[in-house]
């Protein structure tokens, strides 16, 4: 996601809250909605040989092996949702973030592993310098250097410029001394329990989720199923890939599944499955509303001050970056496909 400042980390009341499974354990400063959480909670009990190593981060949540560490305001961006994944010979951190990094880590980690590249999934290595870190093999390039990283976003140079400064000094960012990567289909054995890699490109080229078996857990990085719909409006997204991405997400085979962003811990696959096609439906939404705006013939430049990404409300340096990048993909693909045409030069009409 494009950035923002990050808040500082506030200590609040924390509200314990027992699940209807033993092997399910919650503790979070937050309400939430138990109905949501407690859908199917299938977890086996022969996970809870596992003991968390992050008892004292009083808002996680167990999952058998999977431990998720809830981030600041249950990870509204700039902070996030990591999971901690324990197996027998090895422990994984996976996407660590923003709260990580302010707070810290009182438990070891073998490997740092990301859904993708992005300076909000990244901020929380800063506490683990030396530790080797694996990402798709796509989004590789925004490890290598700043440079690497920008050229991932495609910003023009004003907003850019400000932008290097903010992954900086408040995302922490700097190239880890040893990476890896993977593809689709690869297999992390942490010795009885595996994180399995399923490639769903879109939000990034090299964008993943991840399932764990053991845990009957899915971590989906940024399909963060929240109203704001998907996010393809950088040089490294692809409108299509993501719609790809958003059809495979509904076969995962899971209870749980994890999102970085706001929704935290959806429990139950017909719930998820609904909350995925409502949060895929927002492309339609922002598609057919565009059609509909030019009904008479409109530019890119008309479409983007119109808005059909963000609120009138959000007024930030990058909107209008984004709304034309919007304008642009889907004005190409409506002119491809018939429905748009192209009245002058710089214009187009619905059909």
């Amino acid at each position: 996601m494009i950035p923002g400042r990050p808040l500082r980390w506030m200590v609040t009341h924390v509200i314990t809250i027992t699940g209807q499974n033993p092997a399910y354990r919650l503790t979070h400063r937050h309400e939430i909605d138990p109905p949501n959480l407690h859908t199917k909670c299938q977890v086996n009990l022969v996970t809870m040989q596992w003991r968390s190593a992050a008892e004292d981060w009083t808002e996680a949540l167990e999952l058998g092996p999977v431990t998720v560490l809830t981030g600041q305001d249950r990870g509204k961006y700039p902070h996030g949702n990591s999971i901690l994944v324990t197996g027998k010979n090895e422990r994984i951190l996976v996407d660590p973030s923003l709260t990580i990094a302010e707070r810290g880590i009182s438990f070891d980690v073998d490997r740092i592993l990301l859904s993708h590249v992005h300076e909000d999934h990244i901020p929380g290595m800063s506490r683990l310098p030396e530790t080797p870190v694996l990402c798709h093999e796509e989004d590789a390039v925004g490890l290598t250097s700043l440079d690497g990283l920008m050229s991932m976003y495609g910003l023009p140079k004003e907003i850019e410029e400000q932008f290097r400064k903010e992954v900086l000094e408040d995302f922490s960012y700097a190239p880890p001394t040893q990476v890896s990567t993977f593809t689709d289909g690869a297999t992390i054995d942490l010795g009885e329990a595996n994180i399995e890699v399923i490639h769903t490109p879109g939000h990034t080229r090299g964008h993943c989720a991840f399932l764990i078996p053991e845990a009957r857990v899915a971590y989906l990085g940024d399909i963060e199923l929240s109203g704001f719909g998907p996010y393809y409006f950088d040089a490294w997204s692809s409108l299509e890939s993501f719609e790809k991405s958003l059809h495979l997400c509904e076969q995962i085979d899971a209870d749980h599944f994890v999102t970085f962003h706001h929704k935290w811990v959806v429990s139950g696959k017909d719930q998820f499955v609904s909350m995925l096609r409502d949060f895929g439906n927002v492309i339609t939404e922002r598609e057919l509303a565009m059609l509909a705006f030019m009904s008479e013939p409109k530019s890119i430049e008309e479409c983007a001050l119109h808005r059909f990404v963000y609120r009138p409300s959000v007024n930030t340096n990058f909107v209008h970056h984004v709304e034309t990048r919007s304008a642009q993909i889907h004005i190409d693909r409506m002119f491809k496909d018939g429905r748009l045409a192209q009245v002058t030069e710089n214009s187009f009409q619905a059909i």
